[in-house]
Order: C-alpha cells, then structure tokens, then sequence
C-alpha cells in the first residue's frame, strides 16, 4: 500500500483574470460537464493537488479534463470513481479551503 499528498495553492483573481479573459474556452480546457465554472479557482487548486499526489503534475500524463471533482450529498467535495479508476486509485480523500484571495487544496490518495 502506498500513501501520497498533495497541496495546492491557488490565487483566486489570477485564475478569474484568465477566465474573464478566454471564457468558456479555457473553462473547457480545465473542467469537465459536471463542474460549475463559477468555481473554477477551486477546482483549479484541487486537480493541481491532485495530480501532484499522484506524481505527475498536469502535464501529458495527467491533464485537467482527467481529473474530476464532484461533491457528495452534504457538499463535500470528492474525486469521482471515474478518475480514480483512471489511475488505478483505491481511495481518495480532498479537502479544500479559501479565503478573499486564495484557494488550498489537500488531496491524499492510497495505491495497492
């Protein structure tokens, strides 16, 4: 078994200056159907944390769009069964924070 964990931190207003900027076209290269743009800067911070627990940072291996956060019936957030599937992962758990400016996320996964 192998555990991981990654952090993220996001600068909201740097992420909302790019979607003001290219709008919908760069919300697609980021999120997937079933995540709400209005939050991008959050999930931003979690797929980056993400992709930093599993090793590989975005990048060819592991791009934006592989990655999806979804959120359970009180609102936490989760990484769907799809993306955990993707990568072979058995469990995840994310946590994500922010205040005025910024945005944390915590991703810790576990490999068997």
């Amino acid at each position: 078994m192998e555990i991981r964990i990654g952090v993220d931190i996001t600068n909201k207003d740097r992420i909302k200056k790019v979607y003001k900027k290219f709008g919908e076209k760069f919300a697609k290269r980021v999120l997937t159907p079933n995540e709400n743009p209005q939050k991008l800067p959050n999930y931003w911070a979690a797929k980056e944390a993400f992709a930093k627990a599993i090793g590989t940072g975005i990048g060819k291996e592991c791009s934006f769009l592989d990655i999806e956060i979804l959120k359970d019936k009180k609102g936490k957030p989760l990484i769907s069964p799809k993306t955990l599937k993707k990568f072979n992962i058995s469990q995840a758990d994310i946590s994500i924070t922010h205040d005025e400016k910024n945005v944390i996320a915590v991703v810790v996964i576990v490999k068997i």
